[in-house]
């Protein structure tokens, strides 16, 4: 079995970029770091690597996207992937569907954008998710 996965879907590519750039250079080592840049492409990966029973560690996904939330994406993929750290990337308008997320998907975790400078606001939290067992 390969690398367990660390899945991020943002619809913008600055976003996205960041985020990859960041993740790969913290956590390549140990995971395969899968971009997706909407809801529809992220499914199909999902989709895809569950039919290889691939592992995915940990989804990152945004709140705004043109056509899905980031809340409704986490609630499909968790039917697939029940045991996955999920965590939200929010605008700060956007508390309130971390604050509903966590209440209702079991959210892990919620960013607010940006997450800059990662190593203070980004790994640390991500570190401690994927230290732990899902319970």
């Amino acid at each position: 079995m390969g690398k367990p996965i660390i899945l991020f879907v943002d619809d913008e590519a600055p976003v996205l970029n960041a985020l990859e750039r960041d993740l790969r250079q913290h956590y390549g080592a140990d995971y395969r770091i899968v971009k997706a840049g909407s809801g529809f492409h992220a499914m199909q990966a999902v989709k895809q690597f569950k039919q290889r029973d691939e592992p995915i560690a940990l989804f990152i996904v945004d709140e705004r996207m043109p056509e899905i939330t980031g809340t409704a994406l986490l609630a499909e993929v968790i039917q697939i992937y029940p045991d996955a750290r999920r965590v939200l990337l929010t605008a700060y308008a956007d508390t309130e569907a971390a604050i509903v997320g966590i209440n209702t998907l079991g959210l892990d975790y919620y960013f607010q954008k940006p997450w800059d400078p990662p190593e203070v606001k980004l790994f640390p939290i991500l570190d401690d998710l994927l230290s732990k067992p899902k319970c």
